[in-house]
């Protein structure tokens, strides 16, 4: 069995080893999830407040 300081170890090399565009990569994949996610959400407001008769004139 691995002791914790070898796993802490091996998880710090693997991380240095992984190419920055990878990085970026993750990055903007988060980011571009975040702001669909926002979409979703300002879009179910707005239906619920078309439901509840909040219309903008």
């Amino acid at each position: 069995m691995k002791s914790l300081s070898s796993m802490k170890d091996h998880n710090e090399n693997a991380e240095t080893k992984a190419p920055w565009w990878k990085r970026v990569m993750w990055l903007v994949f988060i980011y571009a999830a975040s702001v669909l996610a926002l979409g979703v959400v300002a879009s179910l407001f707005r239906m619920m407040m078309t439901a509840a008769g909040m219309r903008s004139h």
